[in-house]
């Protein structure tokens, strides 16, 4: 069965959420958090940590 990536995505943070119970703005901190880190100068350091 394959599933697409951001299905699988999409499912894991809607269940997280929905168990953890985190505050709104946590999680729009977290994404736009993200966000900017993907766009910036310290991406090629955190894929490294990634890897």
């Amino acid at each position: 069965m394959d599933v697409p990536l951001w299905f699988a995505v999409l499912v894991v943070a809607v269940l997280g959420i929905r168990l953890a119970r985190p505050p709104w703005w946590l999680v729009a901190l977290l994404l736009l958090g993200g966000y900017l880190v993907a766009n910036s100068f310290l991406a090629p350091t955190v894929a490294t940590l990634l890897d």
